[in-house]
């Protein structure tokens, strides 16, 4: 091994807490302190100070308060980049747009990242759901009809490292409860060829969700996924919407060379 193989192998620490610090921001959406962002990552109080101001400095952190902070404006600059430069958001939003059959439902495009879902994403829909699909959003994984659809083309061995450190706090009451649970929901997500957020994130909220695959055809690249209110929930409108967005998400695979569905 050539000595730049071997340094491009190693991460930087100050590259790797800065994302963790960026991390911790985005996770529940509120300002946070240098106090509690240290405790939240065993490090030092000084090297997250000296972080924060760097990326304040940076736009990449804004200031919210005494002491508090939160992602910054710069970040935004990235999120639309991404979206421009890929294939994956361009060819959901054309088949978005296109789809006749679903017009009142948000339709959204996520990616798992870690043990979390991030929205990059969504063609709005006219019944308001209560949670924001904005891209950049996180979500827990185990609590969303995506991340459960990611998640159960997954080996076992891996969904049960992602939360080998813990489960997330639940967000309802019909939030999945631990581990043993999301399995038995991704075995029978496999089983169904989708997978249902039955109030796990929101109590008056249903959706149903499918993974996209890439070429590489071996796991989920991304999910699609189909709100509804609760109260729309029947016979009828589960086998229109679980219908919908498995078509979507295999139209969306075979666009990204995917043969998988």
């Amino acid at each position: 091994m050539t000595e730049e193989t071997e340094q491009r192998g190693k991460a930087v620490p100050a590259l790797v807490r800065a994302k963790k610090i960026l991390d911790a921001l985005s996770a529940g959406g509120k300002p946070k302190g240098v106090s509690e962002l240290a405790r939240m990552l065993d490090l030092p109080k000084s090297t997250v100070h000296g972080l924060c101001h760097t990326l304040v400095d940076l736009g990449l952190m804004m200031r919210v308060g005494p002491n508090q902070f939160a992602v910054g404006p710069h970040v935004l600059s990235w999120a639309n980049a991404f979206e421009g430069q890929s294939d994956l958001t361009q060819e959901f939003m054309r088949i978005a747009d296109a789809n006749d059959l679903i017009s009142k439902q948000a339709i959204n495009l996520s990616i798992l990242t870690g043990r979390e879902v991030m929205y990059v994403a969504c063609r709005r829909g006219t019944d308001p759901l209560g949670v924001s699909f904005r891209p950049g959003v996180r979500l827990p994984a185990p609590f969303t009809a995506t991340g459960k659809a990611m998640m159960s083309t997954m080996p076992r061995a891996e969904v049960e490292a992602l939360f080998a450190d813990g489960w997330p706090e639940p967000w309802t009451r019909r939030s999945v409860p631990d581990l043993k649970t999301l399995l038995r929901e991704l075995d029978e997500t496999r089983e169904r060829g989708y997978s249902i957020d039955d109030g796990q994130l929101r109590d008056a909220m249903v959706c149903f969700g499918a993974a996209v695959f890439g070429a590489s055809d071996d796991r989920a690249i991304a999910g699609i996924a189909i709100g509804l209110l609760s109260g729309e929930v029947n016979e009828a409108s589960t086998s229109l919407v679980s219908h919908a967005v498995q078509s979507l998400a295999q139209k969306l695979s075979h666009r990204l060379g995917g043969n998988r569905h």
